[in-house]
């Protein structure tokens, strides 16, 4: 409960130093949820390293297994998707070829070689996000009941589809800052 009264006297301090006509409800909600992002990249982090994987090696195995089932992007539909430079997705798949979790394949038009998810690569990744959502699972379990978990995402989805109606729909893939 320590840690609690902290957060809130923080945000009850920052709330005070806001220009007026702020709605403390608003940043209050706004704080929260960004500081739950942040949080969510720590479980994301975890699980990874717990897989000898880095966050972005466990990015971009989770961006292979959801192109669908042969499991193959080129390099720039991978780093497209990771929002990352051609030359940290070059880094990236080197890594991870090397550790023999993704392959390259012949490029059908003889430029850009395609890399796709080896069967390593599709078991590092799912023991991996396995471990992620149990945490998850756990971490929700100790704060929220099931009833307030049913309440919690319906609201979560309203104001999603707010923002997304006002700036766009928002990737479906977890993309964090970059390593």
């Amino acid at each position: 409960m320590e840690q609690a009264d902290s957060v809130a006297a923080d945000l009850t301090a920052w709330i005070r130093a806001m220009p007026a006509g702020v709605d403390p409800e608003v940043e209050a909600a706004r704080q929260r949820i960004g500081r739950l992002s942040r949080q969510f990249e720590q479980v994301l982090r975890r699980a990874a390293a717990a897989h000898d994987l880095s966050l972005g090696d466990w990015q971009a195995l989770s961006a292979l297994h959801r192109s669908g089932a042969p499991g193959v992007l080129t390099p720039k539909e991978l780093g497209d998707h990771l929002g990352v430079t051609s030359g940290t997705v070059s880094v990236r798949i080197d890594r991870l070829a090397r550790a023999g979790l993704v392959e390259r394949v012949a490029a059908a038009d003889g430029r850009s070689r395609p890399v796709r998810l080896t069967a390593k690569g599709r078991r590092r990744w799912s023991a991996a996000t396995g471990k992620r959502t149990a945490d998850e699972r756990d971490l929700f379990a100790d704060a929220l009941t099931a009833d307030q978990l049913a309440v919690l995402n319906p609201l979560l989805g309203t104001l999603l589809a707010r923002f997304e109606t006002e700036f766009g729909d928002s990737s479906t893939m977890d993309v964090v800052r970059p390593e």
